[in-house]
């Protein structure tokens, strides 16, 4: 009997991801060589490997017909490299930010129309902490996302604001003009705020924070409960996010200055 269609899905996985090892291991491979040892016949192992190819994940040797690995194995290692990098030099400074502004402080990172929350700080005032890290949550009703949005790449900004853009409290920003108006803010001022948009009673503020190139890689947020942090203080929270966020840019590598207007309305 043969294999059920999910189980030779997963077979296939493997056995891609096996390929991708023993060209890691041994440098080069010819397609009989691959199919030895993987233990199928070549047609199966070159089927596989056209599939790597295809995605850039591994690449023929013009004249002497082996593969290697391709250039997209290094664009994801480089990805993932970037990303730790990111948490590990932001845990430089994101304890100090929280302790300074007492609140959670979280770190995020554009993930095609979500950010993805990678790393995530508690303050001295935080009590039940909800843990972000890992989850993605939607650009236009966070503090994090807007960031992203105003400094993402393309029309990435005008793609989201075309929508539909969910509801998801009363304060959340839904109109395209809006959110538009809403991103030149966060771009004239440097950073963004969201008071009661993704949840009632969360109030977050944001800042970007810019890579070797001086390109916005990612943002960092302080956020609590709204008594807690009125419109009355955004102004200063926001001061010292930005401090935060430069420093965590210093630290990736962007020593350029950005100019910003520290403006006291919200």
């Amino acid at each position: 009997m043969g294999n059920a269609p999910g189980e030779s899905a997963v077979q296939s996985v493997d056995r891609a991801l096996t390929i991708l090892k023993l060209l890691a291991r041994d440098g080069e491979l010819g397609i009989s060589e691959i199919a030895v040892e993987l233990g199928v016949h070549r047609s199966t192992a070159f089927r596989l490997v056209a599939t790597l190819e295809s995605h850039d994940l591994v690449e023929q040797d013009s004249e002497r017909g082996r593969y290697r690995l391709g250039v997209g194995v290094v664009r994801l290692a480089g990805s993932a490299s970037a990303r730790l990098d990111l948490v590990r030099e932001s845990r430089f400074v994101t304890p100090r930010l929280a302790a300074d502004v007492g609140e959670t402080v979280n770190v995020a990172v554009l993930v095609g129309r979500e950010a993805l929350y990678v790393d995530q700080t508690a303050g001295p005032s935080a009590l039940q902490l909800h843990n972000w890290v890992g989850q993605r949550i939607p650009l236009h009703a966070t503090s994090n996302g807007k960031v992203l949005l105003a400094y993402g790449p393309g029309d990435l900004a005008e793609e989201v604001a075309a929508g539909p853009l969910s509801r998801f409290t009363a304060a959340t920003i839904t109109d395209p003009v809006r959110l538009g108006a809403a991103l030149a803010e966060v771009r004239e001022r440097g950073y963004a705020t969201a008071v009661d948009e993704l949840e009632e009673g969360l109030t977050a503020v944001a800042a970007p924070v810019r890579g070797a190139d001086g390109t916005v890689i990612a943002s960092v947020s302080a956020s609590g409960p709204t008594f807690r942090m009125p419109e009355t203080t955004l102004a200063e929270v926001a001061g010292q996010v930005i401090a935060a966020a430069r420093e965590i840019s210093q630290r990736m590598g962007c020593y350029s200055t950005v100019s910003v207007k520290n403006r006291t309305s919200t």
